[in-house]
């Protein structure tokens, strides 16, 4: 059963933490996109919600509306959206953004649950298409634990709502492992209980302690424009 207006009014309830108290992710991406934050433009990142999710945004703001594609590539992008219950919407812009009536892959971006191959949610990963226009990718250490604490909690209540998206995200982390191993790289996970991890290539997603100055070294992927 997919969740309620009601249980995605609970989510964002649990969801609300920023990042970081400290660093305006935005203001570090924008100027090399234009002046708009990366998560805030649909041609970079287009925002995809569940109907139910929509229906309780548009009960508290006019700020979103469904997206209209403008090319072939969105198009593309949206076909598997198609019967499914989910859809792409868009809002105003970053200059006109409601805190409180965020969408809950705003409040995500850049970040997903991560499982581990035995299936155990360790942590979060970071969505690798956006490397090299999402400052925070590079700056994963500027993250702070409450926004990753209801990260976690957030997710465990849309999961046990609706079993599918844990299988999504098994899913996702899974073609992480498989993209850096192709690469012959390894990726950081944020632990849910602390700490940071890289994921090493070709290893089965064998987890190691990843050292600061180790993250420091991610901050040469930003700016790649």
């Amino acid at each position: 059963m997919a969740p309620t207006p009601k249980d995605y009014a609970e989510i964002y309830k649990r969801l609300q933490a920023p990042i970081s108290r400290v660093y305006d992710c935005g203001k570090k991406c924008a100027p090399f996109n234009d002046g708009q934050p990366v998560c805030c433009t649909t041609g970079h990142a287009i925002p995809i919600v569940e109907k139910s999710e929509y229906e309780l945004l548009k009960s508290r703001t006019d700020m979103w509306t469904p997206f209209k594609p403008k090319s072939a590539a969105d198009r593309a992008e949206i076909a598997d959206l198609k019967g499914s219950a989910c859809r792409a919407v868009a809002c105003k812009g970053a200059a006109h953004c409601e805190r409180d009536n965020r969408s809950m892959a705003c409040r995500s971006f850049p970040f997903y649950p991560y499982f581990n191959p035995e299936g155990e949610l360790v942590g979060l990963a970071t969505y690798w298409s956006f490397e090299g226009q999402c400052w925070v990718i590079s700056n994963i250490q500027i993250v702070e634990r409450p926004f990753v604490k209801e990260m976690i909690d957030s997710h465990e209540l849309l999961f046990a709502k609706d079993e599918d998206w844990r299988e999504t995200y098994k899913e996702q982390s899974a073609t992480m492992r498989r993209v850096y191993s192709r690469k012959g790289k390894r990726f950081p996970v944020i632990g849910r209980d602390g700490g940071y991890f890289w994921v090493l290539p070709k290893s089965g997603g064998k987890m190691i302690p990843a050292t600061r100055a180790g993250l420091k070294k991610l901050e040469k992927g930003f700016p790649n424009f």
